[in-house]
C-alpha cells in the first residue's frame, strides 16, 4: 500500500517523494487551474493563498473519488513585484519574463495540502527568496531555447536544479521549496504521524 498519493502528474515531485523513501501512487487531478487563480486574484488574493488553494483544490480533487489513504496536493507560484507569475505561454513569453525579473527580487510559494477522507489533515506553504543575476539579453534568450523541453512547464521560466541556477545570485529559503514541494515539513509530519517510522 502506497504512503501517499500524490495528486499530481509532476515527475520531480513524485523523485524527490520516492527518493525520501516514500511509497506513493501519483493520480493527476484535472482541475481548472487559471479558473480558481482568476477568481482568487479578481478578489485580491496574496500569492501563496492562491499556491494554497491551488494545492487544496488537488488534493480535494483526487480525494472525493474515494481512494483510501492520504492525498497529496501541491502547486507553486511565483510573485514578482506583486505580480502572480506562473508557467510562461512560449519562448518568448519565457525570455521577455526573464529579462524583467533580471537583477530583481522574486519570491516562490510552494504549497503542499494532505486531505483524508473528505477533509484536509495538513497544510504548508514555504517561501523562498530569489534574486536574479543581471545576466545579458543574448544569454537569457539562448539560455531559453537551449533549455525550453525542461523549462516549459516551470513556474518562471527557469528550473534550478539544471541550468537555471546560474541565473541566480542569491537564494535565500529551502531547496525543496524551489522545486516546488517543502519536503522536510511534509516528512516531519508524516514521521509524527506515524506513516513513516520515527
Amino acid at each position: 500500500m502506497s504512503d501517499l498519493i500524490l495528486a499530481s502528474s509532476s515527475e520531480t515531485r513524485a523523485s524527490l517523494l520516492r527518493n525520501a523513501g516514500l511509497l506513493i501512487e501519483a493520480v493527476p487531478a484535472r482541475v481548472d487551474e487559471d479558473a480558481i487563480k482568476n477568481s482568487l486574484v479578481a478578489e485580491g488574493a496574496k500569492p501563496r493563498d492562491v499556491a494554497d488553494a491551488l494545492a487544496e483544490a488537488k488534493a480535494r480533487k483526487i480525494a472525493s473519488k474515494g481512494v483510501q489513504g492520504l492525498v497529496l496536493g501541491c502547486d507553486q507560484v511565483l510573485d514578482f513585484e506583486g505580480r502572480l507569475i506562473s508557467k510562461t505561454d512560449g519562448i518568448d513569453d519565457a525570455v521577455s519574463l526573464l529579462k524583467d525579473m533580471r537583477g530583481k527580487r522574486h519570491s516562490l510559494f510552494s504549497a503542499a495540502v494532505i486531505y483524508e477522507g473528505d477533509k484536509p489533515v495538513w497544510r504548508h506553504v514555504g517561501q523562498v527568496r530569489l534574486m536574479m543575476r543581471d545576466a545579458t539579453d543574448a544569454y537569457l534568450e539562448e539560455y531559453a531555447i537551449r533549455n525550453w523541453d525542461s523549462i516549459r512547464h516551470s513556474v518562471g521560466g527557469y528550473k534550478l536544479e539544471e541550468e537555471g541556477v546560474r541565473l541566480m545570485s542569491r537564494i535565500d529559503g529551502d531547496y525543496f521549496t524551489v522545486l516546488g514541494l517543502p519536503l522536510v515539513e511534509l516528512l516531519s509530519y508524516l514521521t509524527l504521524r506515524g506513516t513513516l517510522q520515527r
